[in-house]
């Protein structure tokens, strides 16, 4: 069962991050066929990103409801049947279509899975599925814009989508072996208002990012919905989000740690390309391999994380974790000045290090909580890291945005202003790093809420 639960988490982390980040390199090839504006092409990616942050929340209470096997056996068919419909599809609008359908699918399989973390594995080995899952994160967002190249360019880019349908037949085949039928006692029907606004709240905050002419708008409907769903939350009876979870402060305090995380890192990794070019001088294709290095550091970090977590418990753990990721950081901000690449490379190897040391924020978190509840704990910890990152950008974005227009004002060339603006989102980042490993050192410790696992003998320490 243990084998073959780490297997259905990995696959399931690759593919739903893959389908994220494939799409990037063959999108010049999509706008070619389909007759598609530059304007148009982001779309391809929000059309998948916008359903699976939106609905998260809303999907990890259904995934308790409906019960595991059920749910992932249903996302997983449209997941496939949306990357089959994506790869067939003769105009823009059916593509994107399709990609919401996989959006939808992604945003019910990912708490499913993480919830087989809580369900299927005792203490130890809620760490390392936590370990895998986060190694296979990281190696989809490596390879996914150079698998989508190769793809496009030898095969055709509807092979981008095709790619997906292996993985989900054989998550298909494990499924029945790995997760157990039926729905844990005590679960409820969700409130359809709290998901109503919930889900607005979040797709419209998220589009606001990406769509500036209508940003003011849209970010007001959002945070109404948004604090509308806050006032239902703390009046109603029968709430979304339980009060065992409300009340929880290492739950709570592992969002925070997501959010935190991913408002450093996320907007920094997205910028890095853009440098890379206009500073360092790098093609395209070459401008997003030193990234590789991060994913490699991760991969490579990831068996020690085990032994770290039995050693020093997950918080002392995830807070050492993030301080190596603000110090890789503040390495990368101490030498961006310098144009080249090789001065860079420690810094990056920190980073992907540290990185591998915060994967029990997650696991901690869904032990900590009851077995019926954590579908619903795996959708907000998933919806946190995913409108961090979206946050990420923006925030990072508008930090390197001003210092760059600073310099140029100033008089100084476009790629060493350029490189100023992003040594400031650097150290803007490495602040919210540092700042999340202050909160991971602050979180109370906590035994598991229940055993999950007969096996399941010792206290998470």
């Amino acid at each position: 069962m243990t084998r073959r639960t780490l297997v259905v988490l990995a696959l399931g982390a690759f593919v739903t991050t893959l389908d994220n980040t494939i799409v990037a390199a063959g999108a010049p090839s999509v706008a070619r066929d389909l007759g598609l504006a530059v304007e148009a092409l982001p779309w391809i990616a929000l059309g998948y990103m916008l359903p699976f942050a939106g609905l998260l929340p809303a999907a990890g209470a259904l995934v308790d409801r409906w019960g595991r096997r059920p749910a992932l056996t249903g996302a997983l068919l449209l997941f496939g049947f949306g990357a089959a419909a994506g790869g067939l599809a003769g105009t823009a609008w059916l593509l994107v279509a399709a990609r919401v359908l996989q959006g939808i699918a992604a945003a019910f399989l990912v708490p499913g899975l993480l919830s087989l973390l809580r369900t299927n594995l005792d203490a130890r080995g809620r760490t390392l599925g936590a370990a895998v899952w986060t190694a296979c994160l990281a190696a989809a967002l490596a390879l996914g814009p150079a698998l989508g190249g190769v793809l496009s360019e030898y095969w055709g880019w509807p092979w981008i989508f095709y790619v997906n349908l292996p993985f989900v037949a054989a998550m298909l085949a494990l499924l029945p072996g790995t997760v157990a039928p039926g729905r844990d006692a005590g679960t409820r029907t969700p409130p359809p208002a709290a998901m109503v606004l919930v889900t607005a709240s979040l797709v419209l905050v998220t589009t606001a990012l990406a769509e500036p002419r209508w940003r003011l708008p849209l970010l007001a409907a959002g945070i109404a919905a948004g604090v509308a769903f806050l006032v239902r939350e703390r009046r109603a009876a029968g709430r979304l989000v339980p009060a065992a979870l409300t009340g929880n402060p290492v739950f709570l305090g592992s969002l925070g740690l997501q959010l935190l995380w991913g408002l450093g890192i996320s907007g920094v990794f997205f910028f890095t390309p853009l440098l890379h070019q206009d500073f360092l001088g790098l093609g395209p294709a070459g401008a997003g391999l030193p990234l590789v290095l991060v994913a490699v550091a991760v991969v490579a970090a990831t068996p020690l994380v085990p032994a770290a977590t039995a050693r020093h418990g997950p918080l002392r753990t995830v807070a050492a974790g993030l301080a190596v990721v603000g110090a890789g950081l503040l390495a990368l901000a101490a030498v961006n000045h310098v144009p080249a690449l090789w001065p860079r490379v420690p810094g990056m190897v920190l980073i992907g290090a540290g990185s591998a040391f915060t994967v029990p924020m997650t696991s901690h978190a869904l032990d900590v909580v009851a077995q019926r509840h954590s579908g619903t704990a795996s959708g907000w910890l998933t919806a946190a890291r995913e409108l961090s990152s979206a946050l990420g950008v923006a925030l990072i974005g508008a930090v390197l945005t001003a210092v760059r227009a600073a310099r140029l004002d100033a008089g100084v060339p476009a790629g060493a202003a350029l490189a100023g603006g992003y040594t400031a989102g650097l150290l803007a980042a490495a602040g919210l790093t540092f700042a999340g490993a202050l909160l991971a050192a602050r979180i109370p410790g906590t035994r598991p809420a229940e055993t999950s696992s007969p096996r399941d003998k010792r206290a998470v320490p």
